[in-house]
């Protein structure tokens, strides 16, 4: 659908120039009737075999018939039963009777003037997420959602402005990287090799909105899936997953998950970081740092990356730099530097450029790599720190309220169409 001037406005009202809007759904709060069939999108093969067994699928008929769904999902890219040629008819039809492998709705999709893309999707309960897609030279990085909405309310990021909702299942985190390479076209065409298209999304990142270690169980059996070697196929080197601070949970990330670790970090003192990032007051930055210390596989070929928004007259100065350095010393690790990026309403503002020159200018004489990243989809509000989407947790009391007044209208509340 062709973008509009409300259609823009909506995505970011401050934002003059923007590269279009190239998919939207009509209408801002539709109606939602969920699909009653359980999803078999982002189950291992060992739970499609399970699944296929609770439908009356023999024992040895279902475990091959799981690595053929499971192939078909994850590298052929299949989006109905119908298309898994190699399957009967007569089981596709029960498959279809019991199961779903729908995509979320793309609400719109967005392409910003340096590349960048981003989708509003919208879950079957009627809540919405955001994805980002960041393409760069050789490599291409999708950011990847792990709530609706975030448990956390870090001062400076967009997203924290927004209350948790809920956590995500491992369907709509697997979701998310299956609807990335649909608009990207990285899937086969029918009758060729799974290899014979490049591949743009080369990385993840659990980096979009919410805290991924707070919705563990199901961050981990969706990664499970994306960096399974007949799955998704992405390496676990190549898959980020960025903490705000959850200590007790970050040596069960490197055990039960083993990807790269990512910390957003900040500040370099406990009162400015119990500020910009609350979390801290809970576990404050010497029992984080013992915890990167401790991280499982860490090592200087699997340094650990410490995030830091530069934030004018906040956390930028000389000494701040210094006392970061002397902070992570016997921690192998790189810096990322990132530019404050706005949005409506925020407090803070980027710190001059000289003065991230001269920050970096410190980190890097100390010997840490401290690139300064270079934001992307500022014009789309995709850059770090920009993702918010507009569900909202309905008051117990008001959906009571608003049950009981469709009740004397004679009308019946839709199935997910608030989250509890």
């Amino acid at each position: 659908m062709a973008s509009t001037q409300l259609d823009i406005a909506r995505a970011n009202p401050n934002a003059p120039t923007v590269a279009g809007v190239i998919s939207a759904a009509p209408g801002s709060a539709p109606g939602v009737t969920a699909d009653a069939r359980p999803s078999l999108i982002g189950k291992s093969r060992k739970q499609l075999t399970t699944a296929l067994q609770d439908i009356g699928i023999a024992e040895k008929e279902s475990r091959m018939r799981a690595s053929q769904i499971y192939n078909w999902l994850y590298v052929r890219g299949a989006r109905s039963f119908s298309e898994m040629a190699n399957i009967s008819k007569a089981v596709k039809a029960r498959l279809d009777e019991h199961f779903s492998i729908a995509r979320m709705e793309v609400v719109t999709e967005q392409i910003s003037t340096d590349g960048t893309r981003k989708w509003l999707l919208r879950l079957p309960d009627g809540n919405e997420v955001e994805t980002v897609f960041i393409p760069e030279p050789g490599r291409g990085t999708l950011c990847v959602s792990s709530q609706v909405g975030c448990t956390l309310t870090c001062s400076f990021c967009h997203t924290g402005t927004q209350k948790l909702v809920r956590n995500l299942t491992p369907d709509e985190i697997t979701g998310q990287v299956l609807i990335a390479r649909d608009s990207l076209g990285e899937w086969p065409e029918p009758n060729t090799p799974s290899h014979a298209r490049e591949r743009s999304i080369t990385n993840v990142v659990m980096m979009g909105m919410g805290e991924p270690l707070y919705n563990f169980d199901n961050v981990r059996d969706a990664l499970d899936v994306v960096s399974d070697g007949d799955g998704l196929s992405i390496s676990k080197r190549r898959i980020t997953l960025s903490t705000s601070g959850v200590v007790p949970d970050i040596a069960r990330c490197g055990e039960e998950m083993g990807v790269m670790l990512a910390i957003s970090l900040h500040a370099v003192r406990d009162d400015i970081r119990n500020e910009l990032v609350p979390i801290n007051k809970k576990y404050p930055i010497a029992a984080l740092l013992d915890a990167c210390r401790n991280y499982p596989g860490v090592s200087n070929a699997r340094r650990i990356t410490f995030e830091y928004v530069m934030l004018k007259g906040v956390n930028d100065s000389d000494q701040d730099a210094r006392e970061l350095v002397r902070l992570l010393k016997g921690i192998p690790a790189k810096i990322n530097l990132i530019p404050f990026n706005p949005w409506p309403g925020s407090a803070y503002e980027c710190s001059d450029w000289d003065r991230i020159e001269a920050f970096a200018e410190i980190i890097n004489r100390a010997g840490y790599a401290s690139p300064v990243r270079t934001p992307r989809g500022r014009d789309i509000l995709a850059a770090c720190g920009q993702l918010k989407s507009e569900s909202e947790k309905e008051r117990a009391s008001v959906r009571l309220a608003r049950r009981r007044a469709e009740a004397q209208d004679g009308t019946q509340d839709e199935p997910g169409s608030a989250a509890s």
